[in-house]
């Protein structure tokens, strides 16, 4: 594991990653914690400042799939960004039960699938943590799909047993 390729990212790609693994961390803290007091609401300003962060910066990130530079992971930040003003506005309706739905699928969506793909070869994160070139990441991919498709069927698993 190397720090060089996050050290020689473009800016844009630094901040892209500081923002993900900040608000990678502060997640659980904001979504799952059990009392909603004023520990969740400065967490949760500080989660929502980190996944904007993110997503801006992921626009400044050009892909290299399309001759404009907006490629198939841009789509996630649009839907980040409309996710954000989704939760917002339901917390502010005081929707609690869509403003926790909308953030915690927002949490798995946004940052745990979607940050698997950071993980293919070539690109930064695959490079900090597997070296140059390193095909390890496909693994990484598998692993944190199949943990999502435990965590969608192993429930309906369950139920049709008891059914």
């Amino acid at each position: 594991m190397t720090l060089l390729p996050f050290l020689s990212a473009p800016l844009p790609v630094q901040l892209h990653i500081i923002a993900a693994v900040f608000a990678l961390f502060l997640g659980p803290f904001a979504l799952y914690r059990r009392r909603r007091d004023r520990t969740h609401k400065v967490v949760g300003y500080l989660w929502v400042t980190a996944m904007t962060v993110l997503a801006v910066a992921s626009f400044l990130i050009p892909s290299h799939f399309t001759p404009i530079g907006i490629g198939p992971l841009h789509g996630f930040a649009v839907l980040t960004l409309w996710s954000l003003w989704t939760g917002i506005s339901a917390a502010i309706a005081r929707d609690i039960a869509r403003h926790e739905a909308v953030f915690r699928s927002l949490y798995s969506n946004g940052l745990i699938i979607a940050g698997a793909f950071t993980f293919l070869p070539g690109r930064t994160m695959n490079q900090m943590l597997f070296g140059e070139p390193s095909q390890l990441g496909w693994v990484v991919i598998a692993a944190l799909l199949g943990l999502v498709a435990l965590r969608v069927f192993l429930p309906r698993l369950r139920q049709q047993a008891w059914a």
